[in-house]
């Protein structure tokens, strides 16, 4: 395994964003988080477009749905639907719970959806699940593998 997985996280709240940083930070699997806060920017990050030219590519995606300009499902489908992409692992972290977002998703080719708890202990408790899952057990798509 890579000892250092890349992470990018799709999130328009920067207080989500740091949070998330935070609790991947203090789980036992090393991981470099990049952020960007809208859809089109995950876009360009993933394609490696202008100022993103030079980045990793993330081997896990945690994206958000409502965002603005670009909105999480718009940016799962194109990801998913790319040849390039597609076998990118993207988890949705998302305030909603309602049937049609979570169904949406999954058929959209979500790899995993965890709603964002209300409170902070529960927050960071999800976040170091998904940390504890997709970075430390299961086995990532790598580039330079394929």
């Amino acid at each position: 395994m890579n000892p250092m997985t890349q992470v990018l996280l799709v999130d328009d709240n920067s207080a989500d964003t740091d949070l998330v940083s935070d609790a991947l930070a203090q789980c036992r699997w090393p991981s470099h988080v990049r952020s960007v806060a809208d859809g089109e920017q995950a876009m360009a990050f993933l394609h490696r477009e202008g100022k993103y030219a030079n980045e990793i590519p993330p081997d896990l995606v945690i994206l958000d749905l409502n965002m603005p300009r670009k909105n999480g499902r718009a940016v799962l489908a194109e990801v998913k639907g790319d040849p390039v992409l597609h076998s990118t692992p993207v988890v949705i972290f998302s305030t909603s719970q309602a049937g049609r977002d979570v169904c949406g998703s999954y058929d959209l080719g979500a790899n995993g959806y965890v709603a964002k708890p209300g409170n902070l202990h529960d927050f960071m408790s999800a976040v170091q699940s998904i940390g504890d899952f997709w970075l430390g057990r299961a086995c990532l798509p790598r580039k330079e593998e394929a």
